[in-house]
């Protein structure tokens, strides 16, 4: 049976709609309102208001803290700064992905990870020998994400902090409404934003907080379907839609790797040993399998399909998370690849997908064609190769 997060008790009185789904064991609001569409509208125009709670959190200490995170992680720990967080990928030894997450320093020799899927024993096992305490924090922290361009502002108002100090991928500790938290300025919508996490026994005091002062700015509580939304358009990875893990697939085919998944720049290849570098090595050298890109679907073709059947054009009304078979040309007799993941965007006024496909098609510009099936029949509607994020504003970095 689903637990419940430290935020329940006000989740469950909000959410309108009482559409739940499970996440890592707890049920987690898709919606608040009986339909998304506001909640998507608060992320891009006020700010949205999370329940994050259901991430795995683990604590790192001790004297071999920093030699751990290296051999685990494609990123180098050593140069993450105390007070910094970084997104990073970890593999298994054939350089496939487990997960992906964020790593934050919180001192010398302490780091927190965020993870999706269950990595306790992972990191015991690669731990061994090692002068290092692992914990499993899951359940000792509530956490919320404030996403959106007035977070910032409304965050300021509960806090002596200078909210305007704190960088991009960087966290501090302070006090909220007079509650201790750790503030993290990361997020998975691809907007300004940030990450915060608490004792249990603070969590209802701050949700208050924020509910009452994000009122004034037209702050809403937002559920998976409108932050589905956003990390498309973010140009986000979703673990078991466009990658699954590999400590839980099954067959070869399922797994891939961070070349593939267009997070080569995350493999540092000139620290030591970590799990999964000689394979990601000899695979840097002949070149990944697919590559994952961004595309945009021609909307006009898309309508002309539908035309067909005396249909007006439909589009996606929320994103969707399916294999979509992808090809070279517009008679559908050159598999290239696969999407992924799609939405339409109110924002940009397009409809984006994430794919992968073959290397020879992945160059910005190039013409594929994504199936699209209409009263049974299945049709190739075109699409073009464009750079991700789709949805990248300034004010997330500055």
């Amino acid at each position: 049976m689903p637990r419940h997060t430290p935020f329940h008790s006000r989740t469950n009185v909000l959410c309108e709609s009482q559409s739940w789904v499970e996440w890592s064991g707890y049920l987690s609001a898709q919606m608040y309102e009986m339909d998304h569409i506001h909640e998507y509208n608060a992320i891009r125009l006020s700010a949205g208001l999370f329940d994050i709670s259901p991430l795995y959190k683990y604590f790192i200490r001790g004297q071999d803290a920093v030699a751990l995170m290296n051999r685990v992680i494609t990123r180098d720990a050593s140069k993450c700064r105390v007070d910094q967080v970084i997104y990073t990928a970890w593999c298994d030894d054939e350089g496939k992905i487990i997960d992906d997450g964020t790593v934050a320093r919180l001192g010398e020799d302490f780091f927190r990870m965020t993870t999706a899927t269950p990595t306790l024993y992972w990191l015991q096992d690669n731990a061994f020998g090692m002068d290092v305490e692992i914990e499993d924090v899951t359940d000792a922290y509530g956490a919320v994400a404030l996403q959106g361009p007035m977070s910032r502002d409304i965050l300021q108002q509960l806090t002596d902090a200078d909210m305007s100090d704190l960088k991009y991928f960087h966290l501090l500790e302070t006090k909220l409404a007079g509650a201790p938290v750790n503030v993290s300025r990361v997020g998975y919508t691809g907007d300004l934003g940030y990450e915060i996490f608490a004792d249990p026994d603070h969590c209802e005091k701050i949700w208050d907080a924020l509910m009452e002062t994000g009122a004034d700015y037209k702050m809403l509580p937002a559920g998976m379907i409108s932050l589905d939304m956003a990390r498309i358009e973010a140009g986000l990875l979703l673990l078991d839609a466009d990658f699954h893990s590999a400590s839980s697939s099954i067959f070869e085919l399922e797994k891939t790797s961070p070349y593939e998944l267009g997070l080569g720049w995350m493999v540092n290849q000139k620290k030591g040993h970590f799990v999964g570098q000689q394979a990601l090595r000899h695979e840097n050298a002949r070149g990944p399998a697919t590559c994952t890109v961004g595309l945009e679907v021609d909307v006009l073709a898309l309508e002309k399909v539908f035309a067909q059947y005396s249909m007006p054009l439909q589009l996606p009304y929320q994103s969707w998370v399916d294999a979509i078979p992808v090809y070279s040309d517009a008679d559908q007799r050159d598999h290239i690849g696969r999407a992924t993941s799609g939405t339409w965007s109110p924002v940009m006024k397009k409809y984006v997908v994430i794919a992968r496909v073959k290397p020879q098609y992945a160059k910005l510009g190039t013409r594929i064609y994504l199936e699209q099936t209409v009263e049974a029949r299945r049709f190739a509607v075109p699409a073009t190769v464009v750079k991700m994020p789709f949805f990248d504003p300034p004010r997330k970095r500055e």
